[in-house]
């Protein structure tokens, strides 16, 4: 079995990378990643790519047919990841998230991949009050990160042939990771806590989000790749996370101040209503995954943070400066020239010519 997996080298990727590696130990995992954030290693004790047997450098928007051939299944995790770049760069943000994938999914299925995954959000929710959101459910996608989401799901219903296709609809990710983010609410809450004794919540604490740790996204990807058509259909939309795992953003807070003594909780209660507050029901993925469900709780993802920021020796109470927040990393790119306007490193773009190096892991 042949498994490709874009972007890899992200905050998912390894994650994705031991785990497909732990269910088909026989399978060539095969990488594809832009490198955007391929130098941002957190406490790994080895590269990640290691599992794989070759990693491909290049733009998931002029990603050759010839990389597909021969895959049974792709797996595309590649996007600009979070709503601060895709307002940022919300152009980019379409070509890449929406655009990009819809002609990867085209190209695999005329190359007779078997099935597709497709890292979806359940950020396209929106703002959404009443009971926790089903599949069928009204969308609000606010953000460019959202609507790019969105529009590639509606795209893929579009694209006929054989080709399973997986929509995971993926709750709020957390948890500790080689190539660990701390613009993701759980994660900036931990690394608050350790560098200044203090989670202060910009909203009124009263906004919802799920949650899931990488691992269990891993594990959510495992049966995506696997399941049989039947088991859903062959285009399936699904949220991807735990019944359980809805939390208010105080409760998070107060849980990463109960893990770790001597935090204190400052949460701005004039606050404006925030523009993201969703519930999310996943009763659907609880019936057709009952193998796959998520396991690691929230004060495991909390224990996990803590262990591996201490391991790097964390202490930044700057943090949020730091390239550990994915746009900071980005604008250092554009800024010093690495990267043009719009997000294509500066040599390839001067080369005329897309450019793939690749190694054997």
């Amino acid at each position: 079995m042949k498994i490709l997996i874009t972007g890899n080298m992200g905050y998912v990727g390894p994650a994705v990378i031991r785990q497909l590696r732990e269910t088909c130990p026989e399978a060539t995992l095969v990488g594809y990643d832009t490198g955007y954030f391929a130098h941002c290693l957190t406490a790994a004790p080895r590269l990640p790519e290691v599992l794989l047997a070759k990693q491909v450098f290049g733009d998931t928007r002029d990603i050759d047919e010839s990389l597909l051939r021969g895959c049974d299944a792709v797996v595309h995790l590649a996007a600009i990841s979070n709503d601060p770049m895709g307002n940022s760069y919300a152009e980019v943000t379409r070509a890449i998230n929406q655009e990009a994938s819809l002609r990867l999914a085209r190209i695999a299925a005329d190359c007779g991949v078997k099935s597709f995954v497709f890292a979806s959000s359940c950020s396209v929710y929106g703002v959404a009050d009443g009971p926790p959101r089903r599949e069928g459910d009204q969308l609000n996608p606010i953000t460019a990160y959202a609507q790019s989401k969105i529009g590639t799901e509606q795209g893929l219903e579009q694209l006929g042939g054989e080709m399973k296709i997986t929509c995971l609809r993926f709750a709020t990710a957390c948890g500790m990771s080689d190539r660990l983010r701390l613009d993701l609410v759980l994660n900036d809450f931990v690394a608050a806590a350790l560098t200044s004794g203090k989670i202060t919540v910009l909203s009124d604490g009263t906004p919802w989000r799920p949650l899931i740790d990488t691992a269990d996204m891993a594990r959510a990807i495992d049966w995506a790749v696997m399941r049989a058509p039947e088991n859903g259909g062959r285009m399936l939309r699904v949220n991807a996370g735990a019944q359980e795992a809805n939390y208010q953003v105080r409760h998070l807070a107060e849980r990463v101040a109960a893990a770790i003594p001597g935090t204190q909780t400052s949460i701005n209660t004039d606050a404006p209503a925030d523009s993201r507050s969703y519930r999310v029901d996943f009763s659907r993925f609880t019936e057709l995954a009952p193998g796959h469900l998520p396991r690691v709780t929230l004060d495991q993802s909390i224990a996990q943070l803590v262990r591996g920021l201490t391991a790097m020796g964390f202490g930044d109470a700057e943090f949020r400066s730091s390239p550990l927040m994915r746009l900071k990393t980005i604008q250092q790119h554009v800024e010093t020239g690495r990267l043009t306007a719009d997000l294509r490193w500066a040599e390839a773009a001067a080369a005329g010519a897309n450019l793939v190096p690749e190694f054997a892991a």
